[in-house]
């Protein structure tokens, strides 16, 4: 294989704003906001030459928030415990806090962000 079969991933969002402040304070990053013919996105940070894929926030007619249907999408972290701590305070919850995935897997958590969507963190330690 040439490449990794994920290379971009989109979260619907509602109100862009406050989902820009969830992502910003839950991970302490920056999303820079940019609006491509009626899209509004805001792109995760993205560095070349490292691990992973980067994404974007989505503010558009055809993507619904989700806390139960569609993908689940795992944000990869030093320790699920640190961005579990910071999610309640940024608006939105933890459905499941830090868990041993078993046989070597790491952890994981699943909160829900601040405009409804499920999503998983995923850390070794």
């Amino acid at each position: 294989m040439e490449h990794n079969m994920i290379g971009w991933v989109e979260i619907p969002v509602t109100d862009m704003d406050r989902a820009k402040n969830f992502y910003e304070a839950v991970f302490n990053i920056t999303i820079s906001i940019h609006d491509l013919g009626g899209f509004i996105m805001g792109w995760f940070p993205y560095e070349e030459g490292v691990k992973g894929i980067s994404g974007s926030l989505v503010k558009h007619e055809m993507y619904q928030p989700s806390d139960h249907a569609g993908a689940l999408i795992y944000f990869s972290c030093r320790d699920v415990a640190e961005e579990a701590r910071r999610v309640m305070d940024a608006g939105g919850e933890v459905l499941r806090e830090k868990t041993a995935i078993g046989e070597g897997h790491g952890y994981m958590a699943l909160i829900k962000d601040s405009e409804g969507n499920r999503i998983g963190l995923h850390s070794q330690s």
